[in-house]
């Protein structure tokens, strides 16, 4: 029993939650059975190892044996075997990098083992070989004998096919002996190796070199421990130990609420029961109900027919009459001709703005001949008063000399001093004279010259405010583009900000409003946060046509638009506050067949918009006639198709995508170069900006670095011209000097003059020069006249252009007037039009869901006929109406819901009551074979956990004597003890000559001792555990001959006691000395210059 623990538990791990029963399998108890004969008895220290003589014949195993592996591109090999393995004992020999290794990692994953467990690699894709994709891996295992497993299926062999691919994924087929593929699932495999007890996880089983050197070489006790319970699998026990006792704990709580719930169902089940002793029959006033169900059923017919008599009648009301499509009619008739007068208005008004624009530009070339013709006309008039000034003065001094002459005609006499006197006068005059010419002559030239540079002056000054304004330009460009680009960068968070920084704050406040109910209907808006594009690259085209509509807000009614008129008030100054649509909301769109553009290329505005809200979309064909607009991107089509011939039917304009407005007989270009609203590229719109605001800014420092110097300039000049005042004023001082010095002379000449043939000859000289004057001012009064008569011309010319601008002006008010009365008309028409338009649909609609109806109803009426006669064969004639009967359904209901209420309908009584009884025994039953199943688990756990403990007992014993007759082998004396509290193993051995020594660790013992202390222990393993094959690998690597031979005699020993098992041993070193048997096979692998992975199988 002690040994069947194991094999129980071993099978027990694999279906976790299950509990542990006392059955076992027959596979078990074999092999149970076969570990029986290896009792300690067997084992005595006078048994001496196997002689040269061959081995007695032996039976072989039956059940999972390897009969052979082979390998394909596995590791570092290309290929190696097939192997074909003997059923007793295998040597597998050959020089380090042959493949013995290999063939070891093979087994563990050919039989589905992890890569973890090989402690060769991390995942399978380790054990590809390098630069191929896959590798293969063919194990086949025996299958004989009573315990075979499927052998219908399978028959004598089972092969295990594995592929590995390079990226770590495994495929694994199952074959029978036959080849026949049988199956390619893991659980088959699992169900296999369970089958046959093959642990891959066991070291008893398959013992590398990287597990004998973590548990059996390490130099901890408590790891030589784990590996003791791990080899005979006390450890999964007492794993499923714990898990049954966490089990037990869970399921005991659950039967404690169980017992809590059973109280509640038992005091149900008591009061059903008490239901069931009292209920009672009360068929009467049911048949009462059926019958009153009866002429129910036929007076809803009645009925149905009543309302279908009256529904044909209204149809033929409805049919008949005729005035919504008149209505119809009528309205489309005027909106035809109002559009017939709009558009003759409009021509009219093209043809006078076209007069306009033409007498436009010669009114400014006429402007600019008039400024200078005039300008010319001054000028002349100066040289003509200067001349004539002059004229006057020479007349008048000839008009003194006359009266001087006349004087000194008169007078007697003159004596000599007052010659001479006279004549120095007159000499002193005439230089006088000269030196008034040359001041005034100055004088003359510093006036030119100061209007020269206060002409100059004015142009400085003109520069400069010319330069000033165009940099407010620029700076208002500067700052609207530095505005967009806070407000795109805003919108990063919240979109609403790309519609003004007023606009979030907005939808808050009507929302805020909307909550209180404030509005009827919500408002909805922006439209053009509302709408979407088909095309982002339109998004200027649909900008330039829908416009200030982007930003306007639609109302059911007025009492709402009201209430959003004082809203706007408080985040928009008057005037600038968004347009406000009134139009009553529509959950469908309007029907536009018949009035929508077509073309067969190019789509409308309405085609490329989508809209959150069919308003949104009514709204713009109601205000901007959406539907009748196209959209054509390259300027040169949009003129072919608009201009160059018929534009398409119903389509009166169209838009570039570069938002160029192309109507059939005009073209306007836009000024939109970006898409403020619709743009959907964010950063591109702030990245262009950046560059606009970096070229802005350069411009606003030119032009400051231009206005300061031209102020400089400015400063200079007056500088000048300031100067040159100053100069001119000094000048005229010393004319107005001279002037005096003159007047003294002549006033004395006038006094003393007694020459008379010298006044005679100064009155001679002024009358030519007052002839040479007057020739002057006749010549400048002729080029006065001629100057006077071309500036009246070019005034009388500017004026009848003006008078002919002013003219086509007051022409076009009237028109205009005419034309905004002829578009308001014609869209209030149009309004009527949609609404007579929804009317006749409306119309239409509702005789169609009135025949619908009728249909429906006729359905119906067949469907309460067929009820009835279902109810009630025969028609009823009832009496009274439906409400009468219905109340009397009611009462009659109400009653019998009181009774059952109270008691119940009889069959469901009857029913809950059986229900309750066996849900009751039910639950009652499973609660008291849980308790005795959980109290009955708890003396079964308490046994188990003995026998454990005595079988851990008795399995360390047992060890132990194995242990100590393996010893006596070598000569040598020790022992192996066991602490089951702490979970530790000692293990103290003392080589031969060293019994007396105090040192007895195993480090005091040379390696190749070492390494037979190990196998010792290893054996000792294997006499108390069980597993159809056994691999050790490289277990002779640090012994010495003796101690070799000792260890092979050893193992061969063990493998004639257990010759139902099969033994794989891996070693690098000569097996010439072992002893001739027909069950040892040695297979020698190729040294591995040779890159072949062939062997050489010898029998001994």
């Amino acid at each position: 029993m002690l040994t069947l623990l194991p094999v129980t538990c071993s099978k027990m791990s694999k279906r976790k939650g299950k509990v542990i029963t006392e059955a076992t399998t027959f596979k078990s108890r074999k092999v149970a059975a076969a570990s029986i004969e290896n009792t300690p008895d067997d084992a005595n220290p006078s048994h001496q190892g196997i002689c040269s003589k061959a081995f007695a014949q032996f039976a072989t195993g039956d059940i999972g044996l390897i009969e052979s592996i082979t390998l394909k591109n596995f590791m570092c090999h290309h290929s190696l075997g097939p192997f074909q393995f003997g059923p007793n004992v295998n040597f597998i020999v050959g020089h380090n990098g042959s493949g013995k290794s290999a063939i070891l990692t093979a087994l563990i994953v050919g039989l589905g083992g992890k890569a973890t467990v090989t402690n060769r690699g991390m995942s399978l894709k380790d054990f590809v070989k390098t630069n191929e994709n896959t590798a293969d891996i063919t194990v086949k295992l025996r299958n004989r004998g009573p315990d075979a497993y499927k052998k219908d299926v399978y028959g004598d062999s089972i092969t295990i096919e594995h592929r590995l691919s390079s990226d770590g994924c495994r495929t694994c087929r199952l074959k029978s002996k036959s080849g026949h593929l049988v199956s390619n699932k893991k659980e088959e495999l699992t169900a296999i190796l369970d089958h046959f007890n093959i642990q891959l996880d066991n070291p008893v089983s398959i013992l590398s070199q990287e597990m004998s050197k973590q548990f059996l070489h390490s130099k901890s006790e408590t790891d030589k421990y784990k590996f003791f319970m791990k080899a005979t699998l006390l450890e999964q026990m007492k794993r499923d130990y714990i898990h049954i006792k966490d089990t037990k704990t869970v399921t005991r709580q659950q039967v404690e609420r169980q017992e809590e719930c059973l109280k509640d169902l038992k005091q149900e089940f008591l009061q059903k029961k008490e239901r069931y002793e009292n209920v009672a029959s009360f068929s009467d006033m049911k048949v009462v109900l059926e019958n009153l169900k009866k002429a129910m059923a036929w007076c809803l017919v009645s009925d149905k027919e009543q309302l279908l008599k009256q529904l044909k009648e209204d149809i033929e009301k409805e049919e008949n009459n005729y005035k919504p499509k008149d209505n119809l009619q009528l309205c489309q008739t005027k909106i035809i001709q109002l559009e017939k007068k709009l558009q003759c208005i409009k021509s009219k008004i093209d043809t006078l703005r076209e007069e306009q624009e033409s007498l436009s530009e010669d009114n400014v070339k006429l402007k600019e001949q008039v400024k200078s013709i005039s300008k010319a006309h001054k000028d002349q008039e100066v040289v003509y008063f200067r001349a004539l000034n002059k004229l006057k003065q020479s007349e008048q001094e000839q008009n003194l000399l006359q009266e001087k002459l006349n004087k000194a005609k008169a007078s007697k006499s003159l004596n000599s001093e007052g010659d001479s006197e006279y004549t120095k006068r007159q000499k002193s005059l005439s230089n006088l004279k000269e030196q008034l010419a040359e001041l005034e002559n100055k004088c003359t030239h510093l006036n030119q010259d100061i209007k020269n540079k206060h002409q100059a002056l004015l142009k400085g000054k003109e520069e400069r405010d010319k330069l000033r304004l165009e940099e407010r330009n620029v700076q208002a460009s500067y700052e609207s583009k530095l505005k967009r680009k806070n407000q795109l960068l805003a919108s990063r968070s919240n979109k609403l900000k790309r519609f003004g920084d007023q606009m979030p704050d907005m939808m808050s406040a009507i929302s805020e409003a909307y909550a209180t109910g404030r509005f009827l209907k919500r408002p909805v808006g922006p439209i053009g946060a509302c709408i979407s594009l088909k095309d982002a690259s339109l998004a200027v085209a649909v900008e330039c046509c829908l416009r200030s509509f982007m930003k306007a807000f639609c109302c059911d009614n007025y009492k709402d638009e009201a209430v959003l008129q004082e809203l706007m008030t408080r985040f928009y100054p008057k005037g600038n506050r968004p347009q406000i649509i009134v139009s009553p909301f529509s959950d469908k769109l309007y029907n536009i067949h018949g009035r929508k553009a077509y073309h067969p290329e190019y789509p409308s505005v309405l085609d490329i918009i989508t809209a959150t809200s069919p308003v949104i979309i009514n709204s713009l064909i109601d205000m901007r006639g959406i539907e009748s607009i196209l959209i054509i991107k390259e300027k040169d089509k949009a003129r072919r198709v608009m201009q160059h011939c018929r534009p398409p039917k119903n389509c009166r304009e169209a838009f570039t995508v570069e938002g160029d407005q192309v109507y059939p007989n005009r073209y306007y270009t836009s000024d939109f170069s970006m898409a403020k609203y619709l743009g959907g590229d964010i950063e591109t719109e702030i990245s262009m900006l950046d560059s606009d605001l970096e070229n802005y800014q350069a411009q606003l420092s030119r032009f400051q670095l231009q206005v300061n110097s031209v102020t400089e300039d400015i400063v200079n000049m007056e500088g000048n011209l300031n100067n040159t005042i100053l100069t001119m004023k000094t000048t005229l001082a010393s004319v107005n000097h001279v002037k005096a010095a003159i007047t003294d002379l002549v006033t004395a000449n006038e006094e003393q003059i007694n020459d008379i043939s010298s006044l005679e000859e100064v009155a001679q000289e002024n009358q030519q020069k007052i002839e040479a004057e007057k020739q002057s001012v006749q010549e400048a009064k002729v080029e006065l006249d001629k100057q006077r008569k071309m500036a009246e011309d070019s005034d009388s010319k500017y004026s009848s252009v003006r008078d002919r601008i002013d003219q086509l002006l007051e022409e076009m008010e009237p028109l205009k007037d005419e034309q905004l009365k002829l578009e308001t008309e014609c869209a209030k028409h149009e309004r009527s039009l949609k609404i007579l338009e929804n009317k006749v649909k409306a119309h239409e609609d509702n005789i169609e869901g009135m025949k619908n109806e009728l249909a429906q109803r006729e359905e119906e009426l067949q469907e309460y006929v067929a009820k009835a006669t279902e109810i009630s064969p025969e028609r009823q004639h009832v009496a009274g109406n439906t409400k009468s009967i219905d109340t009397e359904i009611t009462r009659l209901k109400k009653k019998i819901k009181v009774y059952e209420s109270n008691h119940g309908e009889q069959e469901q009584v009857v029913r809950e009551y059986a229900e309750a009884l066996a849900l009751y025994r039910e639950k009652t039953n499973q609660v008291r074979d849980l308790r005795r199943f959980i109290d009955r688990l708890d003396n079964i756990m308490s046994d188990r956990q003995n026998r454990y403990k005595i079988m851990r007992r008795s399995l360390s014993v047992r060890c132990k004597l194995y242990f100590n007759n393996f010893l006596i082998k070598m000569n040598c004396c020790g022992s192996m003890i066991f602490d089951h509290n702490n979970e530790t193993l000692s293990i103290m051995v003392k080589p031969p000559g060293r019994e007396e020594d105090g040192v007895s660790d195993m480090r005091s013992l040379s390696g190749g001792e070492r390494s037979f202390s190990t196998v010792c222990f290893m054996l000792s393993l294997w006499e108390i555990t069980e597993s159809p094959f056994r691999c050790l690998d490289e277990f002779d690597v640090y012994m010495d001959m003796h101690n070799r031979r000792i260890c092979l005699d050893l193992l061969l020993e063990l493998s004639e006691r257990q010759h139902l098992r099969q033994f794989i041993f891996i070693t690098p070193l000569n097996t010439s000395n072992l002893p001739k048997s027909d069950l040892i096979k040695i297979h020698q692998l190729r040294a591995p210059e040779r890159h072949r992975g062939q062997t050489e199988d010898e029998d001994v």
